[in-house]
């Protein structure tokens, strides 16, 4: 009895809804689909129970069950319309994302679909799990793969001017370059991307992703207030739909405060109104490095760097940043630290700056040869040799400028004479 269908009614649904336990609910809903009835009505009470069964099952966070449940719909599929099929299969796809630690699925999942969308020719479904397909590489690093499938799918879309699909794909293909530091590619996608959305009404949170790009993309050229108006901008569209990308880019609009050395701001926004809705590690991590950036401390800087890890180093952009923050604090420090010497004992500016001798030592060297100081490294005594700043003499480029006119003089008069003797 426990095998038999149950027919596809209000009332099948009413009993798995009143189940004593989610199994027990998903085990009636098992048997709704199994009704071989294809009327409209019980059509329409299956695709309700599809959505139930998917919401119960990613609850109970059962990914293969999902991924067996789609397998299983495909003789359902071949019933009702191919705009509710897509609605179902791209419903459970984004089901099983929810659940942790499924990223290796999913693509799996990704790529079956792929293959039973394109026997059956059903062409605009294929395109958005092709593109799903491709973010979820994107995710697990598999950069060529994820490119090799993007460009056959871009110039795919662009054919059919689907300008809604297309604005995601020209989008991942920036966040790709990107990712590839490759900046006039993402830069390139991304005005793509820009020039297909103007075309057509876009979602906010399509538009909040585009400005959020755009901001990543103009703080990676160090142009940090252009940056600050995009990531602005993707707060307010992502915060408006309780979005949790708007953390992220009120974490980028911070960064960017505290890159243009405006990280006093950093508090006042945190305690705006919008900004109290998000404290947490990520808005505190970057208290935390305004604080260290005010006081000019690296000691603090380097804290604030262990404690934060997580919401600091393992995210990319801020990483890749605050490195750069780090390495101008630093040699702003030593500047102003061997300013009163001539000859100083490396060990002594570690000290002074708190910092492991090796460390202090491969900085000094790196700037004597960016040319920050005027110096050299006694690596034998240990100590750091600093020189006068050499003075220019004016007559050398006073010499080369009259040697210069000198030419110049001998060009017009070889000219002259060449006239004359015509």
């Amino acid at each position: 009895m426990a095998s038999s269908h149950l027919a596809a009614t209000t009332e099948s649904l009413a009993l798995a809804m009143e189940a004593k336990n989610p199994s027990e609910a998903i085990s009636i809903l098992y048997r709704v689909l199994e009704d071989p009835s294809s009327s409209s009505e019980a059509l329409r009470m299956k695709e309700q129970a599809i959505t139930n069964l998917t919401d119960l099952l990613r609850q109970e966070n059962r990914g293969e069950d999902l991924r067996s449940l789609l397998t299983q719909l495909r003789p359902f599929f071949s019933l009702i319309p191919k705009a509710k099929t897509a609605k179902i299969v791209r419903g459970i796809i984004d089901a099983v994302a929810k659940i942790p630690g499924t990223s290796a699925l999913q693509i799996a999942l990704c790529k079956e679909m792929v293959q039973w969308t394109r026997a059956e020719k059903r062409t605009f479904l294929r395109q958005r799990v092709e593109a799903r397909l491709a973010a979820l590489l994107m995710e697990t690093k598999e950069f060529s793969e994820a490119l090799t499938l993007l460009s056959s799918l871009v110039k795919e879309v662009r054919r059919l001017d689907d300008k809604l699909l297309l604005v995601d794909i020209d989008l991942l293909e920036s966040k790709l370059h990107f990712s590839l530091r490759n900046l006039p590619k993402a830069k390139a996608a991304l005005t793509a991307a820009r020039t297909a959305a103007n075309a057509i009404y876009v979602p906010p949170a399509q538009q909040g992703a585009i400005d959020l790009q755009s901001g990543i993309l103009h703080a990676e050229e160090k142009d940090y207030k252009t940056a600050y108006s995009y990531f602005f901008e993707a707060f307010e569209s992502f915060n408006a739909l309780e979005d949790p990308k708007a953390v992220f880019s009120l974490k980028y609009m911070l960064l960017c405060k505290i890159m243009v050395n405006q990280a006093d701001d950093v508090g006042g926004i945190i305690s705006s109104k919008a900004g109290l809705q998000y404290v947490g590690p990520d808005l505190d991590a970057m208290k935390a490095v305004a604080d260290a950036h005010s006081k000019r401390s690296l000691k603090l800087f380097e804290i604030t760097l262990r404690d934060y890890k997580v919401q600091l180093e393992e995210d990319p952009i801020v990483h890749r940043h605050l490195q750069s923050l780090y390495d101008t604090l630093l040699e702003q420090n030593l500047c102003r630290l061997i300013e009163p010497f001539s000859r100083v004992e490396i060990a002594h500016i570690a000290e002074l700056i708190e910092l492991p001798i090796d460390h202090v030592e491969r900085k000094l060297s790196q700037m004597i040869l960016d040319k920050k100081f005027a110096g050299t490294l006694d690596q034998g005594a240990g100590c750091l040799i600093i020189f006068d700043d050499p003075k220019t003499d004016a007559i050398y480029p006073a010499t080369l400028e009259t040697i210069s006119n000198i030419g110049k003089v001998v060009d017009s008069l070889y000219v002259r004479s060449a006239k004359i003797m015509t």
